[in-house]
């Protein structure tokens, strides 16, 4: 695991669910939010929907190998929150299917977060 910096604090979870941006799909949840640090730290959250504790660490294992190969092919910059909620489908499938779906998430939202900040800093000049 190449530095990866992980989400410990449920307050921060909190934030990310009701105050970051989202995108779904039926694998996986994708949640977004800036935080005041320098480096990127990832929450991954697996309900018991999901199933029985093999299959819950299996789902946070496939996400976790998709991020680690997400994050070489998206240069985005550092100092966000992301958090993955997994679905009930996520165990059953591969983690190249989930980094295709994580890949397009994460494009769609800090997209989406460059054009909320490039609004922001309009209203205030």
């Amino acid at each position: 695991m190449k530095n990866l910096v992980s989400i410990k604090l449920n307050k921060e979870f909190k934030r990310a669910y009701f105050q970051g941006k989202f995108k779904a799909h039926p694998y996986l949840v994708t949640y977004l939010i800036k935080n005041r640090g320098t480096v990127n730290r990832i929450g991954i959250t697996t309900g018991k929907k999901i199933g029985k504790a093999h299959l819950r660490n299996r789902a946070r294992r496939v996400i976790r190998a998709a991020y680690l190969n997400c994050r070489e092919e998206i240069p985005f910059q550092t100092g966000y929150n992301i958090v993955f909620v997994a679905r009930e489908k996520t165990p059953f499938i591969k983690s190249t299917e989930l980094q295709k779906v994580m890949k397009k998430q994460l494009c769609f939202l800090l997209n989406q977060n460059a054009g909320f900040d490039q609004r922001r800093n309009r209203k205030d000049s």
